[in-house]
């Protein structure tokens, strides 16, 4: 029974965390999305940067305040690991890894909560009840 509450407890900070920590990235992305400024953002996958700039936003609010809360979860993160993994191997490709370290600590943390989900303390599990 206590290795299940510290589990919980586990998931509940590492949820919490990384998405808090992550919105700290987004939130400034919003302020240039809407700026009214010519957005100038990589654009990996050749749709525009207004697209690509749109789409980490979405991955770096929506999608972290959905992890925050726990609710979806899994699928919240999968946007997460994918923009994480395009700042690492794209934005970042030819910085030292020191700059590739951070969305791939990130991409870590999210792939675990798309394996674990998010736990008891979240409100996938609430809905459950």
């Amino acid at each position: 029974m206590r290795r299940d509450f510290e589990s919980s407890l586990a998931l509940l900070i590492l949820r919490v965390g990384s998405g808090a920590m992550m919105l700290t990235h987004g939130i400034p992305k919003i302020m240039r999305l809407f700026s009214g400024n010519e957005i100038k953002f990589a654009d990996p996958f050749g749709i525009g940067p207004a697209i690509s700039l749109g789409m980490a936003t979405f991955a770096e609010v929506i999608c972290s305040i959905l992890v925050i809360l726990g609710f979806k979860t899994r699928l919240a993160s999968v946007p997460l690991i994918l923009t994480m993994l395009t700042a690492a191997f794209y934005a970042h490709w030819d910085d030292p890894f020191g700059r590739k370290e951070l969305p791939l600590l990130y991409c870590a943390v999210f792939i675990s909560l798309l394996l674990t989900g998010g736990g008891a303390y979240s409100l996938d599990k609430a809905k459950r009840r």
